[in-house]
């Protein structure tokens, strides 16, 4: 049985040469040449040109108003190269000439005089070649302006996500909302005051009259016990109570921090620390927000405190740049 599936498969094989063989041998020395010239081909290809360049605008508009879409953005940007694609399939069937014909294999010797003149004459036939490929479309223009239409719109598509590279970042790190006698306000614009926290509990403030959404505006404030502080000298007076504040901005990758452990038993477990929920790092805020672990090249800015009329307002700025260490990696900082 074997034996006959293998002799079936030959003999397909050498039906399948010999008919190649004679299809070649009658296309030798064959020049053949036809002009579509389909009026109602080229219009569809306009058309579908035209639907690209709406496409690719559709895309922009989607990405302006509701980039968070991505299925909408996916799905136009889909339908523009899809249209494109349909165009180019009709057009090289339907409008441009269709030619079939045969050239000879160069050789690989050094090529005679004869030769370069008859290659000469094959580019000069090349140039003619090029300009023959326009004969037979009758609607030019309107090709021309579809074809510019879908190379806006699709141009459009592709440059419009550069838009979320964003600004450049400038000194946007080294602004800061918070001076002396800056006051802590909650969500609400409530302000914080000392008695708001307990020993293990933190909140998220902001600075009064600043803008929310500004990467230095939100602290993570916390209550531990004064006798646990083991602060630098120079920050001995930063918190008042046991009330300390850092910056709520991780400077790994920018992560809000909105974790806060507190152990029961400090002497079997780690002490108070402010943790990242994106990537774990971990801040003392002991010692000042200095990192413990995770990927974190340096401490949380610890931001001065002290309380007026049982208010907690800023004694000063930060101890150090708010946000990621994009710039700090290299300089060590």
């Amino acid at each position: 049985m074997k034996w006959f599936l293998a002799a079936l498969r030959w003999a397909w094989r050498l039906a399948v040469a010999a008919v190649v063989l004679v299809l070649g041998r009658r296309g030798e020395g064959k020049l053949e040449r036809e002009l579509p010239a389909s009026p109602r081909a080229e219009g569809a290809v306009a058309a579908l040109l035209f639907g690209a360049g709406l496409a690719g605008v559709a895309f922009v508009l989607v990405y302006a108003f509701d980039g968070a879409d991505t299925q909408l953005l996916g799905a136009a940007i889909a339908l523009a190269l899809g249209l494109i694609g349909a165009a180019l399939i009709l057009a090289a069937g339907r409008v441009l000439p269709q030619e079939q014909l045969e050239e000879e294999r160069p050789s690989f010797a050094v090529p005679t005089a004869e030769e370069e003149h008859h290659h000469d004459e094959a580019a000069e036939e090349t140039v003619r070649a090029l300009h023959k490929g326009r004969e037979g479309v009758t609607r030019r223009r309107l090709l021309g302006a579809a074809g510019a239409t879908a190379g806006l719109g699709l141009g459009a598509a592709a440059l419009t996500p550069l838009a979320s590279l964003g600004p450049r970042v400038g000194k946007l790190l080294e602004e800061s909302p918070w001076r002396d006698g800056t006051a802590l306000v909650e969500e609400n614009d409530l302000p914080v005051r000392a008695g708001d926290l307990e020993v293990g509990s933190f909140l998220t403030a902001f600075a009064e009259g600043a803008d929310k959404r500004e990467l230095a505006a939100a602290v993570v404030v916390v209550r531990v016990e004064e006798s646990e502080l083991e602060l630098p000298p120079e920050r001995r007076d930063w918190a008042p109570e046991g009330l300390l504040a850092f910056s709520k901005i991780c400077t790994h990758a920018q992560c809000a921090v909105s974790l806060f452990r507190y152990p029961l038993f400090a002497e079997r477990s780690p002490g108070p620390a402010l943790v990242c929920p994106c990537h774990y790092s971990t801040f003392d805020v002991l010692s000042g927000g200095n990192r413990v672990f995770g990927p974190a090249v340096r401490p949380l800015p610890q931001l001065p405190l002290r309380i007026e009329a049982g208010r907690l307002v800023a004694a000063g700025d930060f101890s150090g740049p708010v946000g990621p260490s994009w710039g700090g990696v290299r300089e060590g900082s």
